[in-house]
């Protein structure tokens, strides 16, 4: 096993929600009563119950929001009519980067983007037809399925994906297993054919990071996100737990943790 092959590993386990459950593991297993060390047992259940409130507070919407705007570099979006925006910017080609793939979709008999993947290659589409300029995409089989066999490529399903709307990606690496391999391997595809200035088509949260590997790829980099962090629901329940809520806040602190040993 490979240190890439080692991220995921690692970064599950750094992330909610293990760490929060690790915490609350220690804790118990500190409060349990032994030899009569009443502070060490104290300190358990402090950190138990730290530990529940942390996951609490990072299920809730209205944290995921907080944390977007205030841990991560913040990026506007493109006007919603984008041609002249492009245009002034001397934008090359439009490249969209890949956020997962579901490898079996039986009522269409072959795989499909995840949810990430589509709304980016959807916003990606929007802006060729916008402006003419060609669609590259970057997206093979992530780290975390490494040594998994026969599973299909996120390019695969896009390839599909953008065919069934009527368009064609002119660029296509299959290969890539992270953000930093996108933006290599797109610039051996690209900057041979004299294409340096993009725009980079991704979640909002995910952008700077990404930005950050195009630019190190020697590319030019115009922001285009799409799936920003917002509030969703009544300030009550946005900080009532939910699924979804501790998916964005994983996300966001994925991208800081990223920004800072990447």
């Amino acid at each position: 096993m490979n240190l890439g092959e080692l991220k995921p590993l690692l970064t599950a386990l750094i992330l909610p929600p293990s760490s929060p459950l690790l915490l609350v593991l220690l804790g118990l297993w500190m409060a349990l009563p032994r030899q009569r060390q009443r502070r060490p047992a104290q300190l358990g259940a402090a950190l138990a119950v730290g530990g529940v409130a942390l996951l609490w507070l990072l299920s809730c919407h209205g944290m995921a929001v907080w944390l977007s705007r205030h841990a991560l570099p913040q990026v506007a979006a493109l006007p919603v009519e984008p041609a002249a925006r492009l245009k002034a910017e001397k934008v090359q080609a439009v490249v969209v980067l890949g956020g997962g793939v579901r490898p079996e979709a039986p009522e269409y008999a072959l795989a499909q983007p995840s949810a990430y993947t589509a709304a980016r290659l959807r916003y990606g589409m929007h802006l060729v037809r916008a402006s003419g300029l060609p669609l590259a995409f970057a997206g093979g089989v992530g780290w975390g399925a490494a040594g998994l066999k026969s599973l299909p490529t996120e390019a695969e399903a896009a390839k599909a994906f953008v065919e069934d709307g009527g368009l064609r990606i002119r660029w296509l690496d299959d290969r890539s297993r992270d953000t930093t391999e996108n933006a290599q391997r797109l610039a051996q595809l690209l900057h041979a054919q004299g294409v340096r200035r993009v725009a980079l088509v991704t979640d909002a949260w995910h952008l700077p990071r990404s930005i950050r590997a195009f630019e190190q790829a020697g590319f030019e980099v115009l922001a285009a996100p799409t799936g920003f962090i917002v509030p969703e629901s009544s300030p009550w329940l946005q900080w009532l737990p939910s699924a979804k809520g501790l998916s964005d806040s994983r996300h966001v602190l994925r991208e800081w943790l990223g920004l800072r040993v990447g």
